[in-house]
């Protein structure tokens, strides 16, 4: 791209979206520096990879790929079962250290946030480039792996800033820079274009991003609801989708799914695998002090194929006991015997507040505060001694056996060694404590 020098216009407003490289890949060969160099795949009790280290896409290793396939183009890979606890508490920490610069921060997802930096180059003393690169260089110093990073006018072309150079890059694209970024870039490489926009796209003859930036707005209304006409608006260098820097105080929905292994046959096996899912769906309800009218069940079978039902509540609840009584009742019309089961899951939706809004002649009301009592002293429980320390008897099956049995039933270094205290429910907050390396 030509060299021109940065003025405050370039940027009237700057974003910068961060994106960690192969993040929870990349947070196994941060804690283990044998890993640094080695095709690291994780999802090892999954049987296919979640994710995988740049060593690994190299060999062409891809997401959901089967670990049997995988062995046969890189037969050096080094499986890892998944440890979402460690990713969550780098995850904070890749928060807290972009948070040092600005308190404009949208936790986009696990691995990747946007930050506003508008309006700081007097107090940090620096340009906003500037101010990129050390966020930059903090992130990979202090977490031990590399991140890519985008600069530009908003959110949307700080995405595509982030994806030009993979991994460790950083890309700025000041304002009157955007058209040469686009015209290298299809539409459906553009944050906000999904597959059927980018369909119908094609057949109006918009192939890259920039064709569809230079569309007439007029036409761009005609064809397109506001979530497109927003990034079309954001391609043109405005910025309009802004910073969502609130914690999520709701929820528009809430699913839980539990794959295990190996597969199963037996019907209430299976059954309680979906009630321990429920139990999981309905703490998050009482979370935010919500209940759910509808739900949705569902089995995933050893061949992918998924069966399913959606059920009505008699009302809006949070209560597990009658979500699974629910569930009971249609079980037999999605399970199939002789059939092996790898996963189940559950949707809750309708969701409204948790309130009892009349008394009723038959003392349903009043059941109803009592059981949100009850579960309101189950959570209290669990928080003290760990989660499923109290479960329904339905679950039970689920919580006495491991989920993952065999070779992928290894669980994930943090969890195996322990520090002083801590238990397999209950841990410190430390991502990095290895107990065989720090003596403890």
């Amino acid at each position: 791209m030509p060299d021109r020098p940065l003025s405050i216009n370039s940027f009237p407003r700057a974003i910068l979206h961060i994106d960690g490289d192969a993040f929870f890949a990349s947070c196994e060969q941060a804690r283990d520096p044998r890993l640094k160099g080695r095709p690291v795949i994780t999802g090892k009790e999954r049987g296919i990879a979640a994710s995988m280290s740049y060593e690994a896409k190299a060999r062409g290793v891809t997401r959901a790929m089967r670990l049997s396939e995988i062995k046969k183009i890189c037969p050096d890979a080094v499986f890892l079962p998944s440890d979402y606890e460690t990713y969550s508490l780098l995850s904070k920490r890749f928060y807290e250290i972009v948070r040092r610069y600005t308190s404009e921060v949208e936790e986009y997802s696990i691995d990747e946030c946007f930050a506003d930096i508008t309006g700081l180059r007097r107090p940090l003393r620096m340009n906003y480039p500037k101010i990129a690169v050390r966020i930059k260089a903090d992130l990979d110093r202090e977490l031990g792996f590399t991140f890519s990073a985008g600069l530009g006018p908003n959110k949307t072309i700080a995405k595509v800033g982030s994806k030009w150079k993979k991994p460790s890059g950083l890309t700025i694209i000041p304002g009157y820079h955007i058209h040469q970024y686009l015209a290298e870039r299809y539409t459906e490489d553009i944050w906000g274009i999904g597959p059927q926009t980018s369909a119908y796209l094609k057949k109006e003859k918009v192939n890259t991003a920039l064709d569809f930036a230079r569309k007439p707005e007029d036409w761009v209304r005609e064809k397109f609801p506001k979530p497109i006409q927003e990034t079309w608006r954001e391609l043109n260098g405005k910025f309009v989708l802004a910073l969502e820097t609130k914690e999520k105080e709701s929820q528009a929905s809430v699913q839980k799914v539990r794959t295990f292994t190996p597969p199963s046959k037996e019907k209430e096996f299976v059954f309680s695998q979906l009630s321990k899912n429920i139990e999981n769906a309905c703490i998050k309800l009482r979370r935010y002090n919500l209940a759910a009218s509808r739900g949705e069940f569902f089995l995933k079978k050893q061949n992918f194929r998924y069966a399913g039902i959606e059920a009505r509540f008699s009302r809006p609840t949070a209560i597990p006991s009658d979500i699974v009584g629910v569930a009971r009742t249609h079980f037999d019309e999605i399970f199939e015997p002789g059939t092996s089961y790898r996963a189940t899951g559950v949707t809750l939706f309708k969701l409204s507040e948790d309130k009892v809004k009349q008394m009723d002649l038959f003392g349903e009301a009043i059941r109803a505060v009592e059981l949100k009592r009850l579960f309101e002293g189950v959570d209290r429980v669990n928080g003290r001694f760990g989660k499923h320390s109290i479960f329904l008897g339905s679950s039970f099956l689920a919580n006495k056996f491991s989920q993952h049995l065999g070779a992928r039933g290894d669980l994930p270094k943090r969890k195996s060694l322990l520090a002083k205290g801590e238990t397999k429910r209950k841990r410190l907050g430390i991502p990095m404590l290895m107990a065989s390396q720090s003596g403890i």
